[in-house]
């Protein structure tokens, strides 16, 4: 039923034609080094990249915070927030402005297998065991950072939205923006607290999975009414309902016959893996291709694989650090490069930064808190599952991207944002530690 109701995901998306990120920022280009052939220019652009997002998130794992902030920061690191301010030639040399176009390519296929995997870890029988409790849990926590967010939309419009975009669509994707979970990164602060097996961890992920399906629904519907084509929306729409059920009757069933035999076997040989990436590819191009964007596909493909399975886990072993060192880093450093922190150079932009993090933490957590409450549980397992539901990071920097590339968002917002994206993340960790604390003092 939750990937039914999520046949919107991602609708309309692509009619902008920018890929999952777009265009070059050919306003950066400023300089480009003749010395190095193009490729040797993405080559050392890329292992300049992974260096500092391996050291970085070294680093942020040795203070407890998530491996995938520590990359998120060392793609800012490498931006005009820091090298291009402090030594902008060096930063030019890592990574040429030329690079940018090739680091884009890379990080959209990155994200294309991170969503894959994404769509792996969603456990779809546990979505329905607690369905009710989850049900309202996750969608408290979308309604109530949704309208704050939309409410914040109508004091800083004026100051903030670029030329161009109407309130309406402004104040939705605001609200989107506040209402999304990081599931994936949620996942991993689970299990590095060894909480993923309990009740209260359980509830979380079911909650954050059923989030980012309605949050990325919402996004769809903005982006639609953004492009102001609502006919080809509908033709997407009738198509990705197709493919979506072309996918649940015909390729599940058929996936998970042949996935008994490959676990009963214990083999999982290349080929096997060759076929499950072209699935891959191929689910992505499709819903490229009718309009809707190609991470619903990639998404879709991982869902229908059986989630308890050898070669499920087997697929997420092969393709996990190919996508974590390589990928994502890219992505990272291509969102580093679009985040200006030299832009917030006053005591007001610095204040409105803090209150979008507030909004944003009271919408979450407030309304994560107070639905767990209502239904039962305890104070402490409710501020826990708020804290928890709270965390953003990598989905949120995703959504951001495509707003930044729609011209919804000015650079400074994006940038305010970004910083509201890593806070948020940032906190739940401290938090969680603060709680357990406090329930051992008790």
């Amino acid at each position: 039923m939750t990937i039914i109701a999520g046949i919107g995901i991602f609708l309309g998306i692509n009619q902008y034609g920018l890929g999952l990120f777009g265009q070059e920022m050919t306003g950066m280009i400023t300089h480009v080094p003749s010395h190095m052939s193009g490729l040797g220019d993405v080559l050392l652009a890329l292992v300049t990249v992974i260096i500092v997002a391996r050291a970085c998130g070294f680093l942020f794992k040795k203070i407890g915070q998530p491996v995938v902030m520590g990359e998120v920061i060392g793609g800012i690191i490498l931006g005009p927030s820091l090298f291009g301010k402090i030594v902008p030639g060096l930063m030019v040399t890592l990574i040429p402005p030329s690079t940018l176009p090739y680091l884009n390519i890379i990080a959209q296929i990155g994200i294309v297998i991170y969503m894959f995997l994404v769509g792996l870890e969603l456990d779809l029988k546990e979505l329905k065991k607690s369905a009710r409790t989850t049900f309202i849990i996750s969608h408290a926590s979308i309604l109530v950072p949704f309208i704050l967010g939309s409410l914040l939309a109508v004091v800083i419009f004026q100051d903030m939205a670029p030329p161009g975009i109407g309130f309406t669509n402004f104040a939705l994707f605001l609200g989107v923006s506040m209402s999304i979970t990081a599931f994936p990164v949620l996942a991993r602060i689970l299990a590095d607290k060894k909480m993923t097996k309990t009740k209260i961890g359980s509830l979380a992920l079911t909650c954050a999975a059923i989030d980012d399906v309605t949050a990325w629904c919402l996004l769809a519907l903005v982006v639609s009414r953004v492009q102001s084509k609502m006919n080809n929306a509908l033709i997407a729409f009738i198509f990705s309902a197709a493919f979506v059920v072309v996918m649940i009757l015909i390729v599940k069933p058929f996936l998970e016959k042949w996935v008994v035999t490959l676990s009963d076997a214990k083999k999982f040989v290349p080929g096997k893996v060759a076929f499950f990436l072209i699935g891959i590819l191929v689910s992505a191009l499709i819903t490229e291709a009718i309009g809707i964007h190609a991470i619903f596909g990639a998404f879709l493909f991982g869902v229908i694989v059986p989630n308890d399975s050898f070669v499920s886990h087997d697929l997420d072993y092969k393709l996990q650090e190919i996508v974590r060192i390589l990928f994502l880093p890219a992505f990272f450093a291509y969102t580093g490069m679009k985040t200006q922190i030299g832009l917030m150079d006053s005591v007001h932009d610095w204040i409105l930064c803090l209150v979008i993090i507030a909004v944003a933490t009271a919408g979450k957590f407030g309304g994560t808190v107070i639905s767990s409450k209502l239904l039962k549980n305890s104070w402490r397992e409710s501020f826990i599952l708020g804290t928890l539901m709270n965390t953003r990071g990598l989905v949120e920097l995703i959504a951001l991207n495509i707003g930044m590339e729609l011209g919804i968002l000015s650079p400074r917002l994006f940038t305010m944002l970004v910083i509201m994206a890593v806070v948020t993340t940032f906190m739940t960790g401290p938090v969680l530690s603060l709680l357990e604390k406090k329930t051992a003092e008790t």
